[in-house]
């Protein structure tokens, strides 16, 4: 199991968990609380409950790089260009826009 902290601007917003069903993302409540919460996506509006997928959330998934980009990050890595959560990891730290994605270390996985 895999999980992300992703942060909408500078501000922790939730969750992104891979899981043996496929994926879970889900708001923190401190997050939805918080007058300025915004939807991290259109596709992923502001809710208490998890969103499930089995796979990879197109949100997400569109923010990994595509043509050039992502074959320099194939390149300088061991990943596969199908593990779309460690390319969402590697690449999208510090990506253009609003979200960006850090990888949770096992020692502080959260079990929401």
């Amino acid at each position: 199991m895999r999980q992300a902290r992703i942060f909408y601007k500078d501000q922790l917003a939730g969750i992104l968990t891979e899981n043996d069903a496929g994926y879970e993302f889900r708001y923190l409540p401190e997050y939805l609380s918080s007058e300025m919460a915004k939807a991290v996506s259109l596709t992923l509006p502001l809710q208490a409950d998890a969103y499930q997928s089995p796979v990879l959330f197109p949100f997400f998934d569109g923010l990994i790089p595509e043509g050039w980009l992502l074959d320099v990050a194939l390149r300088n890595t061991d990943i596969s260009i199908l593990d779309r959560m460690a390319l969402l990891l590697t690449c999208c730290k510090d990506c253009i826009g609003a979200v960006s994605v850090v990888l949770m270390e096992k020692k502080e996985e959260s079990h929401v």
